[in-house]
């Protein structure tokens, strides 16, 4: 059974949901290369202009299996080179270099790195009944797989300490309110919101355009508003001389729904 489930929904929508739901979807090196296989697939589809990543059953995902870190310290058998491939394995931060928006779902648990995955992503989209927690101070652990960047600039300094020092649990609605999460919603309509979200930005928005925002708001957030500014006017002058401008402008004036062409996955 496949621990990493992908589809591609109408109108364009790539769906990845975790899938070991009896061990609340805790990651093993062979999820993670489900997971990255599926993030290409979805990367390279034309078809597919937003990807959307949820759990099975009634996790997120619980962070590494604890099953596997245990044989680690031992070097012990295919659980030993399993935690392995979790550790070494591709990035989670990968995630904020795609051109495609990626959209978390996040209807239960998530954990140490289950955590860090959903805030790798570009949103976040949580049921009331889901939990956070950063777990690796309580594991002996540090700050793993980039929590110590994305953390503080979802939700400041402060707030980033104190998460990843008493990796203290939070529920959904406390994780809004620091700006982990940009919306929270009842379980039951968790996947309609979201996917209806996606659906909409899969028929009315350019790809391109989404990408390169995208580019923009990882790439600026260390620079300094001038030259922040200054590239955004070289990105402008090129967007003029993109057929999606004339298409977005057209559909406009003749009040239509816009026929934007697919974003080049090197874009």
């Amino acid at each position: 059974m496949s621990e990493c489930l992908y589809e591609v929904r109408e109108p364009g929508i790539g769906l990845i949901t975790f899938n070991r739901p009896d061990r609340l979807n805790a990651w093993t090196g062979r999820m993670g290369n489900e997971y990255f296989a599926a993030i290409d697939a979805a990367v390279a589809d034309p078809n597919v202009r937003v990807i959307v990543v949820t759990g099975a059953g009634k996790g997120y995902c619980a962070g590494a299996d604890m099953g596997t870190l245990q044989a680690i310290p031992s070097g012990d058998s295919a659980s030993s080179k399993d935690g392995a491939s979790i550790v070494e394995g591709r990035m989670q931060d990968e995630i904020t270099r795609i051109t495609k928006p990626v959209i978390a779902a996040v209807n239960g648990a998530a954990a140490g790195l289950g955590l860090v995955q959903a805030l790798m992503c570009d949103m976040r989209f949580a049921a009331d009944t889901a939990k956070f927690t950063v777990a690796f101070s309580k594991r002996g652990l540090i700050g793993e797989y980039g929590i110590s960047w994305v953390l503080p600039r979802l939700v400041g300094q402060a707030n980033a300490l104190d998460l990843m020092m008493s990796s203290r649990v939070v529920m959904a609605n406390e994780a809004q309110q620091m700006g982990m999460v940009n919306k929270v919603v009842p379980a039951d309509q968790l996947m309609d919101v979201v996917l209806a979200y996606a659906a909409d930005l899969a028929m009315n928005v350019s790809p391109s355009s989404m990408a390169v925002m995208k580019r923009q708001v990882y790439s600026d957030y260390e620079k300094d508003v001038s030259s922040a500014s200054k590239e955004a006017l070289r990105l402008m002058q090129e967007s003029f001389t993109r057929s999606d401008f004339k298409e977005g402008v057209q559909s406009f004036l003749q009040k239509r729904q816009a026929e934007f062409p697919p974003v080049h996955p090197n874009a």
